[in-house]
């Protein structure tokens, strides 16, 4: 057996660190998930932008809508809108089978906005409109900026992947802005059922550290920051606050252990969250 379908079988939800349009188009999206149990998938500009610079596979339409007038972050978002809106369709069975607890994607607003908080509420709701996808994921930034566009958008009924959480505090922030967005949603008699994921960004602890710490204690600090986010909302999903709005229809809220890649000879990164 397959270790990612070992992981699956432990209850461990895979997603895919990675879209290109080679591998749309070539069927590789799809035998990742028929043959490595991946379940969901995410991106941001950077992978989006290594995605153009290192294939063909986008020039016609580059070419395309250049010649429509379009150029700089509008034309990137075309591009994007149309890749990511194929991935989730490939996922839609499995976001269906379980009742949207997987098949996911995620679409990441524009770095430029991280501490503009109007600005960021804006592109979220427009990205999600122009998707027109019930399993995409809106990434926001989680500064203190983005706390309130965070929260704003779940009000708003957006589903949002939180992204850049380095700390248990980070964390906590972040589900606060989305409990927030809940309970409004509730007082103003709207569906809570709201998706949320918060990506906690692992390896990059291990990383900042390398060169200062003993070889026994290399990679222990992103486990460490793990074990205290975990803790911490398993705490707040026991909290008579949640159980409030879990009671009244809520979602429960996901980690996400970001930048937790593992290389496979066929497969880019997979990360794994708990359920």
């Amino acid at each position: 057996m397959k270790a990612t379908q070992l992981l699956h079988n432990l209850g461990q939800s895979l997603w895919l660190d990675n879209i290109t349009r080679d591998l749309l188009r070539s069927g590789t999206l799809k035998e990742y998930i028929d043959n490595l149990s991946v379940t969901g998938l995410t991106s941001n500009p950077t992978i989006f932008d290594h995605a153009i610079k290192n294939s063909a596979a986008y020039d016609a339409a580059i070419t395309e809508k250049s010649a429509q007038g379009k150029s700089g972050e509008a034309l990137f978002f075309e591009l994007a809108l149309e890749d990511l809106t194929r991935a989730a369709d490939l996922f839609r069975p499995i976001y269906e089978e379980t009742n949207g607890v997987d098949g996911w994607v995620s679409l990441e607003v524009s770095p430029v906005l991280a501490y503009d908080t109007a600005s960021t509420i804006a592109a979220a709701r427009d990205l999600f409109m122009r998707a027109a996808r019930p399993n995409l994921l809106i990434k926001i930034p989680g500064t203190k900026e983005g706390l309130p566009a965070i929260e704003e958008a779940i009000f708003s009924g957006i589903p949002v992947n939180v992204t850049l959480l380095f700390s248990r505090e980070h964390y906590v922030a972040a589900a606060e802005a989305f409990l927030r967005g809940i309970e409004r949603r509730i007082e103003a008699g709207l569906n809570p059922n709201v998706a949320f994921v918060a990506s906690v960004f692992i390896s990059r602890w291990d990383t900042a550290v390398e060169s200062k710490v003993p070889d026994k204690l290399r990679n222990q600090l992103g486990i460490a920051i793990a074990k205290r986010t975990y803790k911490a909302a398993r705490t707040l999903l026991g909290s008579p606050r949640w159980e409030r709005v879990y009671n009244l229809g809520a979602r429960p809220q996901r980690l996400l252990w970001a930048s937790t890649g593992t290389k496979d000879p066929k497969a880019s990164d997979i990360m794994n969250y708990w359920p």
